[in-house]
């Protein structure tokens, strides 16, 4: 079997090694969203990856969740993403935009006073931090079937506004309850409509999005992040049988497309992401979750196991920029300051020390 540091092909890149950086929401972004030049040091600087996966992206103002979280829909962020792929490609690594629409988790505080929208109107329970303080989740507007064909067009732009700003590609985030996982959510759709009411039309936005994207960008450059069963942010999948029929269904209609990549969240060899990973057939990179934390020894045991083409890893890489020499060569790990993850200033984000430093 290939070991963590071979080299692979995925979509249309060969990577150096198979230790991904998971996407992970840092809040650097300005107030519209535009990438700070922190956030092409921080990029930059873990480049040696074999793919970074970006944080969350969102592809409309609408789309956002989070303050401070950067988009792809404005000349402003375009260029802001531009300074983060160059940092990137300078030192030889590989990026990718994950398109995240935040849906019905969100607070027109902190974007703007732009609308919240979701498959239905349903609040999230719960409060979202934003400018003024905690706030409760809004009751989102349920889109209209007309507007739904507008939203999937807002991902095929914000793909194209990615090749344009130099990324490598994108990841469709249809995962951890964000808008693409509340259509295909039971507990979040409610709709009777053709995107609704079965598991089939629950998948339908999904696949949708998926092959505009593939359109727009080319398949090659277009990856998807699925978490069947992990019921975060109340997007709730407790049968079993209907979860299954749900991705099954999706994931039949996605694999002809002959995307990049599957991104799973989970325990890989439950009996369902097994089967998801067959039916899709390609490359497959694996988040194991977040307990425990992925360390070298998990990682190189998904790869090497066979359980996954790659191995997606997220806080090692938050405190550790060269992550993949100190793997490489069992060298001791910096630990993450959890009281800087979200937020502020080159704190906690661009300051941690290489082993050249040290």
């Amino acid at each position: 079997m290939p070991g963590l540091f071979d080299p692979v092909t995925v979509g249309k890149w060969t990577l150096n090694n198979r230790i991904v950086m998971a996407p992970m929401t840092r809040n650097r972004a300005t107030a519209d969203g535009v990438p700070t030049d922190i956030m092409a040091t921080y990029y930059g600087q873990r480049a040696t990856a074999g793919l970074i996966i970006t944080e969350g992206v969102q592809p409309s103002a609408a789309g956002q969740g989070y303050m401070n979280s950067p988009g792809l829909h404005t000349f402003q962020q375009i260029e802001g993403w531009r300074r983060v792929a160059d940092a990137v490609h300078s030192r030889g690594g590989r990026i990718v935009a994950q398109l995240m629409h935040a849906g019905r988790i969100g607070h027109p505080d902190n974007k703007r006073g732009a609308e919240t929208v979701a498959p239905s109107a349903l609040a999230f329970p719960g409060d979202i931090f934003t400018p003024n303080g905690p706030r409760p989740h809004p009751t989102p507007r349920a889109l209209r079937t007309d507007e739904i064909p507008a939203i999937v067009e807002e991902f095929a732009l914000a793909a194209r506004a990615a090749l344009d700003a130099g990324l490598d590609g994108v990841e469709l985030h249809a995962a951890n309850g964000y808008l693409p996982h509340q259509f295909l959510a039971p507990t979040t759709n409610e709709r009777t409509d053709a995107h609704g009411g079965t598991a089939r039309a629950r998948a339908r936005f999904v696949i949708e999005v998926a092959e505009a994207l593939a359109e727009t960008i080319g398949s090659e450059r277009v990856g998807i992040r699925i978490s069947p069963g992990i019921n975060l942010h109340g997007a709730l999948e407790n049968d079993p049988a209907e979860t299954a029929a749900t991705y099954q269904a999706m994931i039949d209609a996605l694999a002809p497309m002959g995307l990049a990549y599957l991104h799973t969240i989970g325990d890989p060899t439950s009996p369902l992401l097994k089967d998801l990973t067959t039916r899709f057939g390609g490359p497959r990179i694996v988040s194991n979750g977040w307990d425990p934390v992925t360390d070298a020894t998990i990682a190189r045991g998904l790869v090497e196991t066979g359980q996954a083409d790659l191995a997606a890893v997220g806080r090692a890489f938050i405190a550790n920029p060269d992550l993949v020499r100190r793997w490489q060569d069992n060298s001791p790990l910096n630990q993450p300051d959890a009281t800087t993850f979200y937020g502020g200033d080159h704190r906690g984000y661009t300051d941690y020390p290489t082993l050249t430093d040290a």
